[in-house]
């Protein structure tokens, strides 16, 4: 079976680090079945990103709600593109601010994916 690499984008894996320990394992699992080309059921397409694959995965403790946003769309790794704990009260969509931060940083993924 072949694995892919994960490669951490930006503070994504510092990010993922400051969080409960318990979201971190569920996490973990998540990123690995990435990895194995298979997909956890804590996850859905992340939209408004056209072909680019980008998926979001999220866990809820005490504290609150977490997510982590990667994309397994390149041969060679699952790129995560950004961890965080949402912090908005209402709605269940992504903030504004972490969805521009998600694009920015799937720009380098790409970049990275090609060589540049």
């Amino acid at each position: 079976m072949d694995i892919k690499l994960i490669r951490w984008v930006g503070s994504s894996h510092r990010d993922l680090k400051t969080m409960p320990h318990p979201v971190r394992r569920v996490f973990g699992y998540g990123l690995y079945l990435a990895q194995i080309g298979r997909r956890d059921h804590r996850t859905k397409t992340l939209s408004g990103f056209g072909s680019a694959s980008v998926a979001e995965m999220s866990e809820r403790d005490a504290d609150g709600t977490y997510r982590v946003v990667y994309t397994a769309r390149f041969a060679n790794a699952v790129y995560v593109l950004h961890c965080f704990q949402k912090k908005s009260k209402t709605g269940i969509a992504t903030p504004k601010a972490e969805m521009d931060l998600v694009r920015a940083r799937l720009r380098e993924a790409e970049a990275h994916a090609k060589g540049k």
